[in-house]
């Protein structure tokens, strides 16, 4: 299984902040305190990802929802894969991800969402940057299909590391 990144866990936390802020300034809402669990203790371990799958149902749950507010393809419909190259120019998908992409699941995403914007090779964060901005991200099933599908990990409470 992929693992979710840090990164993602802190987008996911900063995003429930926004959409739940805090009433009194101190206390955070369910969501945000539990992925701040997970967060602390990635940190703890210096890990920089943890498991989809081990993660406990209610942090799993807060980084769905926030995944479903995220775009899912990076695809900007220039695609040159179909014109033979192993590496899109327009997403910087590999042609197995862009053929695979419908059945990957979230953190398999996300995986692939944080190796190309790092790489920032691709036309979508240079060439092609507005496009890439204007894209919607529609194509997310909602939430509670993914826990549908896998099964979840309800009353896991594991540190959710992956090694």
């Amino acid at each position: 299984m992929a693992g979710i990144h840090i990164t993602d866990i802190e987008a996911a936390i900063n995003w429930w902040r926004d959409k739940s802020p805090s009433p009194d300034g101190i206390s955070a809402c369910a969501e945000v305190r539990a992925l701040a669990e997970i967060y602390a203790l990635l940190v703890y371990f210096h890990e920089h990802e943890c498991d989809e799958v081990t993660m406990p149902a209610k942090a799993r749950e807060a980084w769905l929802t926030w995944y479903a507010s995220t775009p899912d393809a990076p695809c900007i419909a220039i695609c040159s894969t179909s014109q033979g190259d192993d590496i899109c120019k327009g997403c910087g998908r590999s042609s197995d991800e862009v053929r695979d992409w419908p059945v990957l699941s979230p953190a398999e995403k996300r995986v692939v969402w944080h190796r190309i914007t790092q790489q920032a090779s691709a036309w979508r964060f240079n060439r092609y940057a507005e496009r890439a901005r204007l894209s919607k991200g529609i194509d997310h099933p909602p939430p509670e299909v993914f826990a549908a599908v896998d099964g979840g990990t309800p009353g896991n409470t594991g540190p959710a590391m992956r090694g």
